[in-house]
């Protein structure tokens, strides 16, 4: 059976979902008003907005309507896109970050966490913002993921980044580093680490009993037994051997160049990967518009569409919403699953 059916928990959420807009200056508000546009025609959950009600204003001309919480939110989402507003970053131009903008992304963050957290939302979907503007800032996180978990009181070690899409679920056991310090920080206590984040997420909030992880190798051809570079023998295959105790079907080491065509897909749930661009070139190759990132470990759900701010095309509504549409999907999803656990 191919990965993708599963069947899907029913039920309404019991609170909307909160969706921090990120950059006011980048798509993130255009995508969340298109996603709610469409939000008949997708069968969305209610959501709400969490920014600057302004920047959404200036890139569509449809109704928002400004509301103090969840509760309101959830009474006018069928007739108006809800927004909690955040002071900062009404003045912020399309394609043009500022300071001001990126504060206002962080506190849009910030409240849609503790309001996620606190149980007023039913999860946090993340628009994307712009990491040079919240560094200038003093932001000390590598990135919202990060950010979420210490909110949440968990450890960056202890989450796991997963990028998913129709056919395709990637973990990368090392995020945002240099590929030259790929080697060095990639142990067998990581991989078996996020193996086992990546296990314990797909079950809570995929529901699949005995997930199917296949595992990439780092050399070409995984190493060829050695030839090509030891990591595989040395690092990859006894963190396989400690996640066959997890009661989960593990493959690997593999080729990384012939683990993605369609027939290897349908024998995994989720592929770990080592670097960041073996597990996000694919990801991106095949579900470009409609991959979501979520964060597995957290005792929330977090999702994010998988793509950047994109300033070059803000405010030219040429931003197309079907990641956000998808993140917006899989957050009510997984917070179904959550609460019938």
């Amino acid at each position: 059976m191919p990965w993708s059916i599963i069947a899907e928990p029913a039920g309404a959420l019991t609170t909307p979902l909160a969706v921090a807009l990120g950059d006011p200056a980048g798509i993130g508000p255009e995508i969340t008003a298109k996603a709610w546009e469409r939000r008949q025609a997708e069968g969305l959950e209610p959501f709400f907005g969490v920014g600057s009600p302004e920047a959404v204003a200036t890139v569509w001309n449809g109704p928002v309507e400004v509301v103090a919480g969840p509760d309101e939110a959830a009474a006018c989402f069928q007739h108006a896109l809800p927004v909690i507003r955040v002071d900062g970053g009404a003045d912020s131009a399309p394609g043009k970050p500022t300071l001001e903008g990126a504060r206002n992304s962080l506190d849009a963050l910030e409240i849609a966490v503790g309001l996620t957290r606190s149980g007023a939302a039913s999860a946090i979907v993340t628009g994307p913002v712009s990491k040079a503007q919240l560094y200038a800032i003093g932001f000390v996180h590598p990135g919202q993921t990060e950010f979420v978990a210490e909110r949440c009181g968990i450890s960056s070690g202890m989450v796991a980044m997963m990028l998913a899409g129709p056919t395709l679920r990637t973990v990368p056991v090392t995020t945002h580093v240099p590929l030259r310090d790929v080697p060095d920080l990639v142990t067998t206590d990581l991989i078996v680490a996020r193996g086992r984040t990546t296990i314990r997420g797909l079950r809570r909030q995929f529901g699949i009993a005995r997930p199917r992880i296949a595992v990439a190798g780092l050399n070409p051809h995984a190493g060829e037994s050695g030839a090509l570079g030891r990591e595989e023998i040395d690092t990859v295959i006894p963190a396989i051997e400690r996640l066959r105790e997890e009661d989960a079907d593990i493959i690997g080491p593999l080729a990384a160049d012939t683990m993605f065509h369609p027939r290897m897909r349908a024998t995994y749930d989720a592929a770990l990967c080592l670097y960041h661009d073996q597990a996000l070139v694919p990801l991106k190759t095949l579900h470009f518009d409609e991959g979501v990132n979520i964060t597995l470990g957290l005792p929330i759900v977090r999702t994010s569409p998988d793509h950047g701010t994109a300033f070059a095309i803000a405010g030219q509504n040429k931003a197309e919403p079907g990641a956000m549409i998808a993140a917006l999907a899989m957050a009510a999803s997984c917070a179904r699953r959550l609460g019938q656990a």
